[in-house]
């Protein structure tokens, strides 16, 4: 199974509560940082719901 790395390029100053709730249970707090998941489908739904948020990247 592969892995995602999730990364904050944008700021969550200002957004909807329910998109920051999905970034911080993503380990996700502040810009540039990052956080490697697996690749499942409740990854691919929050990364869904925020994506315009982040860039995401396969690792193996």
């Amino acid at each position: 199974m592969s892995n995602l790395k999730i990364t904050l390029v944008k700021s969550l100053s200002g957004r909807n509560s329910k998109h920051i709730a999905t970034a911080n249970s993503l380990g996700l707090k502040k810009i540039n940082d990052f956080t490697v998941q697996s690749d499942n489908e409740q990854t691919r739904g929050k990364i869904a719901l925020i994506g315009y948020l982040l860039r995401v990247e396969e690792v193996q």
